[in-house]
């Protein structure tokens, strides 16, 4: 296993949050440069849309020191001194995306049971409009957004969910490699999200066009 670090949490530090519409920040390649190759040969491929819970993929090397730098400590707390937060009893959750569709990108605000969401992704590159999740300002209009971000080359966005946290994006059918991390508002809600994905997750492997819900 690589013992380098393969996040930039000094580059997290420096970045200032926004309030503009709702708490939100974004750091570009927040994976070291020199090291994105390895883990986008290491990031899990599903071939089916939807979220996957990480316990039901391979789980190779690299990709599983993300997610242990992810869930650390240190992490955690950079994340809480961004969002003026105290996430010591907040349970994780993490779901890979590995397939965009035409139907993926609706307007939404995630679910009450979360507390932050965190979005990394993965691809080297993304040639399509669609695809850039946008910070909207408001759960109508797709086209009225505060800031966009790349899916691409490790780009990290974090936001703090509420009731106007408004996101979404363009439809874009193509691989579109994406890890999503929440802290959730206790343990008994992130096992029965997690168990809804491993439900679907299941059901996709057996149905060609498995449901999944709003795309990341």
């Amino acid at each position: 296993m690589r013992k380098k670090p393969l996040l930039r949490l000094k580059a997290l530090a420096e970045t200032k949050r926004q309030s503009e519409p709702y708490d939100f920040l974004i750091v570009p390649e927040f994976v070291e440069p020199a090291v994105f190759e390895e883990l986008h040969q290491d990031f899990p491929r599903v071939a089916k849309g939807g979220s996957w819970p990480v316990n039901d993929l391979k789980v190779r090397p690299i990709f599983k020191q993300l997610i242990e730098e992810l869930e650390s400590t240190e992490m955690r707390k950079l994340v809480e001194e961004k969002f003026n937060l105290d996430l010591s009893d907040k349970p994780t959750m993490i779901t890979v995306r590995g397939q965009g569709r035409s139907k993926d990108g609706g307007i939404h605000t995630d679910s009450i049971d979360k507390v932050i969401t965190l979005l990394l992704y993965v691809n080297r590159e993304w040639p399509h409009e669609g695809g850039r999740l946008r910070i909207l300002r408001n759960g109508q209009d797709i086209q009225d957004y505060a800031a966009e971000i790349a899916p691409v080359r490790g780009n990290l966005l974090i936001f703090k969910r509420s009731d106007h946290s408004w996101h979404g994006h363009l439809p874009a059918a193509d691989q579109r490699l994406s890890l999503q991390m929440n802290w959730m508002i206790d343990r008994a809600s992130r096992d029965s999200e997690l168990e809804r994905h491993h439900r679907s997750a299941w059901l996709k492997r057996l149905w060609p066009f498995g449901k999944g819900g709003p795309a990341y």
